[in-house]
């Protein structure tokens, strides 16, 4: 027999599917973001049981909650102290799995995914922020739109999560028709060579540097790409505003502001908010004045810069740098700690900071004057505060890496320590970096890091799920540097070691 929707359900979809975004974005900017979270938090101490029993376990009385700062003063949820602790129905609304119907998967240090359920109810919020991308960015409300879905499908959050919200909006009135290869890059030219003519503009959504990869392979193959009208969604990695003009410029785009989106993702929390024209425009601001860069994120690196909706996705700052995150999704989320190093700022003291800066148009930078922007806050991510780096969309975590380095045969060569960063090549394609650190007095043979590095590539396929799905297989063997032990720059004696550097 067919269980007929819950009324609940019925309402949200509706609203989604009948309600301009314009209507639901006014009607959240004039709500309070603080009160939202309270209720969010009093509904998940009704309904999900692991929440009760991890407040009980810390000590705290939900009943001395009624503020917004009381709020701000609850323990804070991570995947150690919560996730990993309570079985996953309990984190569930109404202690049942069953509440959600559908699933995705992360990849932890141990290759052991995580299990993230959601409804259709949460997969609908997270497709506003997709709305916002393609009505006010790409106008596929009025453009024939062709989206070729470019992430791993599977259980894998990117692909199914990315193609469900843009079949929601195909069916919202968006002229809109998705294409699923995934991340087989044959497949990906094939649909943009046969299908890209019969639309006006074609969107690749991926990570930045497999879609990259796409590009240079469909360049190589004599593709013209100018001729598709290319647009860009993309997620999972902070790109240079070199990187996106020099994307830009292999498929003919001439306008960043519009043609691009990156997207700040979690499994855990789905979408967290979205690049827009108006927060492009400021980072490439940002990008030619490093000095207010600076200033403003207080690092000479720029991040990823996106607007959110604090209705949907609450942002808190912990220790003035990490960032928390409070949302309803098929596991609720009450202060997360996602740690992602971070800030935040709301629209208007960002427009002034522009102001002291000489900024008085963005024009210069690719936005109209009196072009409508939503006054939605930012966010600022420069990844993980953890010892993770993100390649391809995969985190690959030091565990990893260290159990191919920990063989008997490697001890009498290597000290343990090493390095893992993400750098770029001559032409802009990443690849993963990894400086090893030589045992004291020891001169490595010429076929050392070629052997180093097969060990290390085999222990990620075994133990990273994600490495082994995302990253493409001429990308999974690391470059691997040898350097002398107590090296000043990446092994100073002395100085706490860190994995992996920014």
């Amino acid at each position: 027999m067919k269980i007929e929707p819950s009324g609940q359900i019925t309402e949200s979809l509706a609203k989604f599917l009948l309600t301009p975004l314009e209507d639901i974005m006014r009607e959240r900017l004039a709500a309070d973001p603080g009160e939202n979270a309270l209720r969010l938090f009093e509904a998940t101490l009704r309904r999900v049981p692991a929440y009760r029993q991890f407040l009980d376990a810390q000590g705290i009385d939900p009943g001395k909650i009624h503020s917004v700062e009381d709020f701000r003063h609850l323990p804070l949820v991570d995947k150690s102290n919560y996730m990993q602790v309570y079985p996953l129905p309990a984190r569930c609304k109404g202690g049942r799995l069953s509440a959600c119907d559908r699933l995705a998967v992360s990849s932890g240090s141990t290759g052991i995914p995580t299990f993230w359920p959601r409804a259709l109810a949460d997969e609908l919020e997270v497709a506003l922020r997709f709305e916002q991308v393609f009505r006010h960015g790409f106008r596929a409300h009025e453009r024939e739109t062709l989206a070729v879905i470019c992430f791993p499908l599977g259980n894998w959050v990117g692909g199914m999560f990315t193609t469900s919200c843009c079949w929601h909006l195909a069916q919202k009135g968006y002229r809109l028709t998705v294409a699923t290869p995934g991340n087989k890059a044959d497949e990906i030219l094939r649909v943009v060579r046969e299908l890209g003519p019969y639309f006006e503009q074609t969107v690749l959504l991926g990570y930045p540097p497999f879609v990259k990869d796409v590009i240079d392979a469909g360049s190589a193959q004599g593709l013209n790409w100018s001729a598709y009208r290319i647009r860009y969604v993309f997620a999972g990695e902070v790109f240079s505003e070199e990187w996106r003009a020099l994307l830009g410029a292999r498929v003919g785009s001439s306008d960043p502001c519009h043609d691009f989106a990156s997207l700040y993702g979690t499994a855990d929390g789905g979408v967290l908010g979205n690049e827009t024209p108006l927060s492009i425009a400021i980072r490439r601001f940002l990008a030619e004045h490093p000095a207010a860069a600076l200033e403003l994120f207080g690092a000479s690196r720029l991040p990823t810069l996106v607007q959110y909706d604090p209705m949907s996705r609450f942002f808190e700052l912990v220790a003035g740098s990490s960032l928390a995150v409070t949302g309803d999704n098929g596991v609720p989320l009450i202060r997360y700690h996602i740690a992602d190093r971070g800030g935040l700022m709301s629209c208007e003291d960002l427009m002034n900071f522009l102001k002291d800066h000489g900024v008085t148009s963005l024009q210069p930078y690719g936005l109209e004057d009196g072009e409508a922007v939503c006054p939605l806050p930012f966010v600022w991510v420069f990844g993980r505060a953890d010892f993770t780096v993100s390649f391809y969309g995969a985190n690959i975590y030091p565990e990893n890496v260290t159990v191919g380095l920990e063989r008997p045969d490697f001890a009498a060569w290597v000290s343990g320590k090493f390095v893992m960063e993400v750098r770029c090549d001559a032409e802009g394609s990443e690849y993963l970096s990894i400086a090893v650190e030589l045992a004291p007095g020891v001169k490595a043979e010429a076929s050392l890091p070629d052997v180093l590095a097969q060990s290390i590539r085999s222990q990620l396929l075994r133990l990273n799920s994600e490495f082994a799905n995302y990253v493409p297989a001429l990308k999974q063997t690391p470059q691997l540097r040898l350097l002398p032990f107590g090296d000043a720059e990446y092994f100073p004696v002395g100085v706490k070691h860190r994995y992996t550097r920014g």
